[in-house]
């Protein structure tokens, strides 16, 4: 496994990041692994270096907090070796008042929520997972760095938002004396590259480490035209076809299945290799339900495209409305 420092920061995360939102409890999602079977993913992700591991309050309603927080402890890896990340916004009771948002209230109570789930005293990536249009930013960047100095939190980060919103928060944190947002993890792909004409350069400017998620495109990105609706998930994800529904996108599924063959690699590997090639990212947050996607994603770390490879992959591509920020 290759390793790189989170942004402007001195903490070294592995070049991939284990999502956990496939981990959790399938009464939030029938595609879901539940604990005994997520265990032998994480456990395997940590014997390969994977020292990165991203969840969120909202996934299965807190569960997957819960796997993630006894795993580390079953499989006896020490806290300080771990770098945990989680995120805040949803929450796990958004139909009440007060349970979800940005608000300092929420933002509190959902940390203290989250370390409890996870068994730990201090989480060491603490993410808003959405840009809260309720919230002034002040209030929020006030109660995230109050986190901070009470030891509960190592490091802030953000998720999908315009780059606009992004701004705002770096640089009233500046302005306030608060802790600014060190990582984004956007919405990024060879399905969707909007980013790169949006968020990407505010961040390569601020020095903010890139954590993308869907680097596979929710799995298109992993198999081919005739192949997209072969798994449980993709058959009943409505997210997925509401995000890749163009035509285009079955060019770029297709090309990036030529380009594997030609390389002998498979498809997954050439869209994480030639997003691992891009400036800025640190590490693309990978979903494993079958041992297979495990190691292509391990070993695409040391796949380098060249530069006729990533002329291939890129120019089949058309410009998307803007999607993922909701």
């Amino acid at each position: 496994m290759k390793y790189a420092n989170l942004g402007n920061t001195g903490m070294s995360v592995s070049r991939l990041c284990l999502g956990m939102m496939t981990y959790g409890s399938t009464t939030w999602r029938d595609w879901v692994l539940e604990y005994d079977q997520a265990l032998p993913f994480i456990s395997a992700a940590w014997e390969a270096g994977i020292n990165f591991y991203d969840t969120a309050d909202v996934y299965s309603n807190g569960a997957s907090e819960e796997v993630l927080g006894k795993a580390i402890r079953e499989l006896g890896i020490d806290r300080e070796d771990v770098v945990i990340a989680t995120k805040c916004f949803g929450g796990t009771h958004n139909q009440k008042r007060n349970r979800h948002g940005l608000s300092r209230k929420h933002v509190l109570s959902a940390c203290d929520a989250s370390l409890k789930r996870l068994g730990t005293d201090y989480i060491d990536l603490y993410q808003i997972h959405r840009f809260d249009y309720q919230t002034p930013i002040a209030e929020t960047i006030d109660a995230l760095s109050d986190l901070v100095r009470m030891g509960k939190v190592r490091y802030l980060g953000a998720s999908s938002m315009y780059a606009w919103q992004m701004a705002k928060y770096l640089f009233t944190a500046e302005a306030r004396g608060g802790v600014r947002f060190v990582s984004m993890q956007n919405h990024y792909n060879l399905l969707y590259r909007e980013e790169e004409r949006e968020m990407i350069p505010l961040c390569l400017d601020q020095g903010v480490g890139l954590i993308p998620w869907s680097p596979l495109a929710r799995g298109y990105l992993a198999r081919t035209r005739q192949t997209l609706k072969a798994t449980v998930r993709a058959g009943s994800d409505e997210f997925t076809n509401f995000l890749y529904r163009k035509d285009c996108d079955l060019d770029v599924v297709d090309r990036n299945a030529e380009v594997a063959a030609r390389l002998g690699v498979k498809p997954s590997q050439t869209a994480l290799a030639w997003m691992l090639g891009k400036p800025g990212i640190v590490a693309p947050i990978i979903g494993a339900s079958k041992p297979g996607h495990l190691q292509d994603a391990i070993d695409a770390v040391d796949i380098t495209l060249a530069e006729e490879d990533v002329k291939a992959l890129e120019e089949v591509y058309e410009p998307h409305a803007i999607a993922g920020h909701s």
